[in-house]
């Protein structure tokens, strides 16, 4: 049996070259599963995403380098606002994500031939998964920081620290760094049966009883307790928006027929439901099949399932790495951020002046729309 090191889990059971296996964590050699289609698919996949992800990402960089602050790009312009900063973090942790795919389209290319050495080896697979965790995270942040914008204004003043916000994205890549550096124990080469030198991420046979457990910390931390605070905070947000659209007439401030709200309510959406298409199948084959192959459930034809899931929902993770610039250009010049709802309706007490100003300052300083 062959197992699939660049698709990352999932063994390479294809008729005519399945060998004997050792751990006994596998399924039978009797499970055929033919996983050729991976070979044009995924690096197909992953090499738009990588053109995507590197020109979109560099150009958000140099445009907020060249429209905010002085000092970077050798340009002065707007100051630093907190989202800005968030913004810039995710692009680059996106942009970083894009600039580890060639190795893995390379290896796909040459049928899971892995030329590239150890140590290669476990830092692409680390900065892999690094960089998709910082930009989740960085997407958790975000959307906190808006719904403590939005719902709680009046509470918000020392979070607005462009030095507290620092801190936080620096927390960020540092918690993020603990949390998936075990992949540099677990990430290596190997020859199969065939005499092939692989490059296995999630461990090899005689090690993948230690590393289910720590999958499913990284899946539980990684993904979707982030996921969960992310629903919560926007559909609060979408909440609030809401009862500020309800409110009378005479107590709104510019716009009267509730049209920002609204778009804002639409944009949020998107973001929500964009970022559960990309992510949530990823994690939810995943997990299953660590369990699948661990606990030998399920069956041939229930591993069969799984695996062509995951082959197709891979690639939607790694689209995440390009899909929050896009979504800058395309709304970015309209004026109106993502995430930033109610500017034209709100309330004149002091709490929605608050909010108002926070807006405000927001849509002026950065075009942000994640």
């Amino acid at each position: 049996m062959r197992l699939n090191p660049v698709s990352n889990v999932t063994p390479d059971m294809t008729p005519g070259h399945a060998h004997a296996n050792t751990s006994g964590a596998l399924p039978p050699p009797s499970c055929s599963i033919d996983e050729s289609y991976k070979y044009v698919f995924l690096p197909v996949c992953y090499s738009l995403t990588f053109v995507f992800s590197l020109t979109l990402n560099s150009v958000v960089l140099l445009r907020s380098c060249r429209r905010h602050g002085s000092g970077c790009c050798g340009a002065s312009g707007r100051r630093w606002n907190t989202s800005l900063i968030y913004m810039v973090n995710l692009a680059t942790t996106d942009l970083m994500y894009g600039l580890s795919l060639p190795f893995l389209v390379a290896s796909y290319v040459l049928r899971d031939s892995w030329v590239f050495g150890d140590f290669m080896c476990r830092l692409v697979r680390f900065l892999f998964y690094f960089n998709l965790y910082c930009s989740i995270f960085f997407l958790t942040c975000i959307s906190v920081h808006r719904y403590l914008g939005i719902c709680h204004p009046m509470r918000t003043i020392t979070l607005e620290s462009k030095r507290v916000v620092k801190g936080i994205c620096a927390l960020v890549w540092v918690v993020v760094f603990i949390l998936t550096c075990p992949i540099f124990r677990f990430a290596q080469t190997g020859y199969d049966g065939e005499g092939y030198m692989n490059c296995w991420d999630d461990a090899i046979d005689r090690e993948f009883a230690d590393y289910v457990p720590y999958g499913m910390v990284l899946h539980l931390l990684g993904f979707f307790l982030p996921f969960v605070i992310i629903a919560w905070c926007y559909s609060h947000v979408v909440r609030t928006i809401f009862r500020t659209l309800r409110s009378p007439p005479s107590s709104i401030v510019g716009g009267e027929d509730g049209q920002g709200g609204d778009g804002s309510i639409k944009t949020i959406v998107t973001i929500t439901l964009l970022f559960a298409l990309c992510f949530l199948p990823f994690h939810v084959t995943r997990t299953l099949f660590l369990l699948l192959r661990r606990g030998q459930i399920g069956g041939c034809n229930a591993m069969k399932a799984v695996s062509i899931c995951y082959k197709v929902t891979r690639p939607l993770a790694s689209c995440n790495a390009w899909l929050n610039a896009l979504l800058y250009f395309l709304t970015g010049d309209k004026g109106a951020p993502c995430c930033w709802p109610g500017e034209p309706t709100v309330r004149r007490d002091r709490q929605n002046v608050k909010r108002e100003l926070h807006l405000e300052n927001e849509s002026k300083s950065s075009r942000i729309i994640f």
